[in-house]
């Protein structure tokens, strides 16, 4: 055991005594793992394995193995033994095809456990056979669409980054759920969809986007991929490649100041973003800059400047970095044959701790004692279970924007502290008012309290407010909360209950803590960049405008959250989280991780054909992916080839043998189709298939349209419709999340003081005055009042 799994098993983690029954098929049975690090007893009935299995194993053995860490393994015996794991379970996740769990609950338990049923389309639809793999969750959710670059074929991002995204926001409804009825008592009803999952939690074309847009949603795009360098640009160095993220105009002025302040660039315009993207002659001066200066020099003079710049690693290079080993991110485990393997290990820290799911289970808390606690909370609503907690959101850009978003949405009053000296960098936008479509989205039912926190006055306030607030979230770079007098052990010693989560791009100890940290440097970083390009073009990146792993690293947070919250019903105490971007990006690559560790050669897809193919009709595409003899079988009916049928390519590695022959003649019937015809033709064959879908067109979508995923929101203060997601996931219990509009800055300054901390008008002036406190700025009152500023209809 390594020190870091031993401390795990020393601290009580957060969900330590709650039970959790996975019923989930493999391939996605990861969604459970999370709350194994968290310290639940994951019960998992597999099928009896053969003794004595010393075999080299497979990808597929190795993926089995990683998600199943953690977990008490029992061999699947008859529903008696089925009954008996599901009436000691708080929450059972299962699948659509598993035994009726509501059967074999007792009448006492049935409406005490939280059933989660989790599959690629849901329920309930015409869709709920359809058959999804990664690429068919890139093509539905517009992913697809927006990877690759001007004049080529949309190219499928690396590993399967939209399933490892599915299955975390599948992961934080569960959690969300567990929360919930340990608070009113009543289990929930729940259906996911991974399609609808992937859209939320990888890169949502309707959700909240990075400062770069200016706050335009991804609609607004066009249709294409972006021309090949666009926007954060990759530029040689003395030892490979560097990444350059220059977004806010101080940034640029400390890189110009570092330039040595050259002449031709001093001109106030190339303060604007779009001006120095557009500008070959300042590229071709930064490329001058680096050229003759090494990775390491650049990131470590970036740090200290506070220029985002990481190095282009491959990914065998970010794992061998001392930042991980210092960190203890990565371990050993072992698979079922005896052979060790490298893995990421756990996404959330707990009070310093990271949460391994290779520790051994902690002892579980007394029943009595949990009972006696959990009796003192007065039942929640079940229809807003988060209704009367009170959140201090510091969080800025999408990480912070979708961590406290999900907890408002089911009811937590969100105060979104900010100021107008340092802006959230979603507050820059197209229009005058510092609102926008994607702001709306990323801040729906919140509150904005201006809090000017360089003031020893507003210092004073937020902590008072945090005397009675019950979680804190930001994620500002480490070591601010505590330069601020505002860290952890500051706010539990006034209020020993509060739960505080930090994210970060690195974490908060290592060599590379210190770094300014967006996604497309952590991608960098991470190895992801050096993967995400074409097989016969390496100078052809195409992460530029993807946004990831911000939206699924908020739904890490959201769960530390809820899991401390639930430590917090029976102990009375509250807790600190952090959360890595870096290393929840390392944990979707945690097959690939392994197997390189053991010797297994990537093998490519697992069956031909898999991969894009052109349809008829103006870059129209349609995805295609066969999985095993059966898919093949379907296959070749549906494109009328009996001669596929034959010995010769009865197999998945005869058939990858002859990969290139196959894809020829699936791209010339392809070629004479329409997308969405094939597409369906596929599906009804069982073949996993989705033609390409733009932002534009998935609201309009059958699928959406018949699962009432979308909805429309209007913003009082914006001509543009707010669209956005209806819901986390279809429950029973929980209501549609409230449709209160996102905050003007200092919006709701007063009113926040007012209820929180009870002081009168007269008070509130003074701090208004003083600038400790900040309400509308008076120039966007008058645009408000005046109805102008609203932008496009």
């Amino acid at each position: 055991m390594t020190d870091a799994t031993a401390s795990s098993a020393a601290i009580d983690r957060p969900l330590s005594g709650m039970v959790v029954l996975d019923l989930l098929d493999d391939g996605i049975a990861g969604v459970t793992r999370i709350y194994a690090e968290l310290g639940a007893e994951v019960i998992r009935p597999v099928p009896p394995r053969p003794a004595g299995d010393t075999a080299v194993p497979s990808r597929a053995d190795l993926r089995r193995r990683i998600d199943d860490l953690g977990k008490t393994l029992v061999e699947a015996g008859d529903d008696t033994g089925l009954a008996a794991f599901a009436n000691r379970s708080d929450l059972i996740v299962t699948g659509l095809r598993s035994p009726d769990i509501a059967t074999l609950l007792r009448p006492d338990r049935r409406d005490a456990t939280v059933v989660m049923t989790v599959s690629m389309f849901g329920a309930g639809s015409g869709y709920t056979n359809w058959q999804a793999t990664d690429p068919v969750l890139h093509a539905l959710t517009g992913e697809l669409s927006r990877s690759g670059i001007e004049g080529r074929a949309p190219l499928l991002p690396p590993g399967d980054l939209a399933l490892q995204c599915a299955m975390a926001q599948a992961a934080y409804v569960g959690m969300a759920a567990l929360h919930a009825a340990q608070l009113t008592g009543r289990g929930d009803r729940i259906d996911v969809s991974l399609v609808e999952a992937a859209m939320q939690a990888l890169d949502p074309g309707y959700g909240i986007s990075g400062s770069a847009t200016l706050g335009r949603a991804a609609v607004h795009l066009p249709p294409g991929r972006p021309v090949k360098g666009f926007q954060y640009p990759i530029l040689p160095c003395a030892d490979g490649d560097v990444r350059l993220c220059l977004l806010a105009p101080r940034q640029w002025q400390t890189m110009f100041r570092w330039m040595g302040e050259p002449a031709e660039f001093a001109d106030p315009v190339f303060n604007n973003t779009a001006v120095r993207q557009g500008s070959a002659a300042l590229l071709a001066a930064l490329a001058d800059f680096l050229a003759d200066k090494t990775r390491e020099e650049l990131e470590r003079e970036g740090a200290a400047r506070g220029v985002p710049i990481s190095g282009l690693n491959s990914l065998a290079e970010c794992l061998d970095a001392p930042h991980l080993v210092e960190r203890h991110a990565i371990a050993t485990a072992t698979t079922t044959g005896g052979a060790d393997f490298r893995l990421p290990d756990g996404v959330i820290e707990i009070d310093g701790v990271r949460m391994s799911a290779l520790a051994p289970p902690t002892t579980p808390p007394s029943p009595a004692v949990e009972a006696g606690r959990r009796s003192k909370t007065p039942p929640a609503d079940p229809r807003r279970p988060l209704a009367g907690l009170k959140v201090l959101d510091l969080g800025v850009i999408v990480v912070g924007g979708e961590q406290s978003r999900l907890l408002a949405d089911i009811g937590a009053d969100v105060i979104k502290v900010e100021s107008s000296a340092f802006p959230d960098g979603t507050r820059h936008s197209y229009l005058p008012t510092g609102l926008s479509v994607s702001f709306a989205a990323g801040h729906r039912n919140k509150r904005s309290l201006g809090l000017n926190l360089r003031h020893a006055e507003g210092k004073a306030l937020f902590r008072r407010l945090a005397a009675g607030a019950d979680v804190i979230l930001s994620n500002f770079k480490p070591g601010t909360m505590e330069s601020l007098g505002l860290g952890y052990d500051e706010m539990a010693a006034i209020n020993p209950g509060i739960v505080m989560v930090e994210s970060s791009a690195f974490g908060s100890t290592g060599p590379w803590a210190g770094r300014m940290g967006y996604g497309p440097l952590v991608r960098a970083a991470a190895g992801l960049t050096a993967q995400w390009r074409y097989a016969d073009d390496p100078a052809s990146y195409s992460d530029s405008i993807t946004i990831y792993p911000d939206h699924v690293g908020a739904r890490y947070g959201a769960i530390a959250v809820l899991a401390l919250l639930t430590r917090r019903l029976r102990t009375g105490r509250g807790g600190r989280a952090g959360i890595s971007q870096l290393e929840v990006m390392l944990s979707h690559f945690a097959t690939d991780i392994a197997a390189a560790s053991i010797g297994l050669a990537a093998d490519g897809p697992p069956d031909a054909p898999w991969g894009v193919f052109r349809a008829a009709g103006e870059d129209q595409w349609c995805v295609v992916t066969v999985r095993h003899d059966g898919d093949w079988a379907s296959l070749a009916r549906v494109l009328d080839r009996p001669d596929w049928q034959g010995a010769d390519l009865a197999t998945a590695a005869q058939r990858r043998a002859r990969r290139a022959s196959i894809e020829r003649d699936v791209a010339a019937w392809m070629a004479g189709q329409d997308a969405d015809t094939a597409m369906h033709a596929l599906q009804a064959a069982g073949v996993p298939a989705a033609r390409m879908l733009r932002i534009a067109d998935l609201p309009d979508f059958d699928y959406y349209r018949q699962r009432r995923f979308f909805r429309v929101d209007r913003h009082p203060h914006m001509n543009e419709p707010v669209v956005a997601e209806r819901r986390h996931a279809v429950s029973q219990l929980l209501a549609e999340p409230d449709a209160r509009p996102a905050p003007l800055m200092g919006e709701h300054s007063r009113e926040v003081v007012r209820e929180w901390l009870g002081l009168g008008e007269h008070e509130i002036d003074v701090l208004i005055r003083e600038k400790v406190l900040e309400t509308i700025d008076p120039v966007v009152a008058r645009m408000v009042a005046a109805g102008e500023g609203r932008g496009p209809a």
